[in-house]
């Protein structure tokens, strides 16, 4: 189990940085021959990803949801994400393409991702009494008062 740090922390990365989502949901749970290839493939992209740490991937979390798995991924750039979903020698592409042809528009997957570009400093973090976690595990984990004890200041508002 991770170790528990006691107290307000927070997260610091230089630079701007990339908050990825991605999920899917299980509209026919009981087609598990359809939704099985897509539910294994992000632990193999995960892994490749971890091993390659020049691809750009900072940290990722798994989250299980009401509506389906969740993971949570930090990346340095929209251009090494995208770089790395469209490359057929990585495995994502073979992944994304037997989806489409096992599921494809058929609705009984349904799959989901959202991409949110952070400017330098536009974020605000706190972790309170937790290992560390999120942001802090894709740059550095910080105690509070390094950022500021309000959440304006640790996002810089009154910087702005």
């Amino acid at each position: 189990m991770a170790t528990v740090i006691p107290g307000r922390m927070s997260a610091h990365i230089e630079g701007d940085f990339v908050v990825f989502l991605i999920g899917m949901r299980f509209n026919k749970p009981w087609k598990i021959h359809k939704w099985w290839g897509a539910f294994t493939a992000m632990p193999r992209m995960l892994k490749v990803l971890f091993q390659r740490p020049e691809l750009g991937l900072l940290a990722a979390q798994y989250a299980i949801t009401a509506s389906g798995p969740v993971t949570i991924q930090y990346w340095r750039s929209v251009e090494q994400l995208e770089a790395f979903a469209k490359d057929a020698s990585l495995p994502h592409h073979p992944a994304w393409r037997a989806f489409n042809k096992l599921v494809g528009g058929n609705g009984d997957v349904g799959i989901w991702h959202e991409t949110y570009l952070v400017s330098a400093g536009r974020y605000e973090t706190l972790y309170g009494n937790m290992p560390r976690f999120g942001l802090a595990q894709a740059g550095e984990h910080v105690p509070v008062a390094r950022k500021g004890e309000s959440a304006a200041a640790r996002r810089g508002a009154s910087r702005s």
